[in-house]
């Protein structure tokens, strides 16, 4: 396993901003926007976004530091946000991830984690027996996901307007 690095927190830290770059003062359209049914909006992937960093990366965290295997994780609502941020503005969604994800990276901070901490094992109620460094790395792979979901799904919004050239586009295609 790679070791935490500042480069692990880099991604994490401009998560929020990067986010904020694709959504912020859009139309609808492209905030609300669907590859089909059953999929999510840009919107809602920033809702879901806010909910992890609430519920999932360092209260996981700290469960699994404080009681190892001996305590299993909270499950994780993977649609909860979709009721919890209906009628909300974008903006102020895109302030609340910047403000919680600061946050997380100073609570993460906090645990100075040294290597051999990435060893240490929790227990997902699903997948089992998890090591922190599993647990850190899924939380960067988890935000470079949704980085590049928003961005095909804003893409897919233009699917006919760009005639012949979709040939061209493996974005539009998935």
């Amino acid at each position: 396993m790679r070791p935490w690095s500042s480069e692990d927190e880099a991604i994490l830290e401009r998560t929020p901003q990067v986010v904020s770059a694709l959504l912020r003062d859009l139309p609808a359209s492209l905030l609300h926007g669907r590859e089909g049914p059953d999929t999510w909006s840009p919107f809602e992937v920033l809702g879901h976004l806010i909910h992890g960093e609430r519920t999932d990366w360092i209260p996981r965290a700290r469960i699994l530091l404080e009681h190892g295997e001996a305590r299993a994780f909270e499950p994780f609502d993977r649609f909860a946000h979709l009721k919890e941020f209906e009628g909300r503005r974008a903006a102020e969604l895109l302030d609340l991830f910047a403000r919680l994800r600061r946050e997380s990276l100073v609570a993460q901070r906090g645990f100075g984690l040294q290597p051999a901490d990435l060893q240490r094992r929790g227990r997902h109620p699903e997948l089992g027996t998890v090591t922190l460094g599993q647990l850190l790395a899924t939380w960067v792979v988890h935000d470079l996901g949704h980085v590049a979901q928003i961005a095909r799904v804003q893409a897919r919004q233009y699917g006919t307007d760009v005639g012949p050239w979709g040939a061209y586009l493996p974005v539009l295609r998935r």
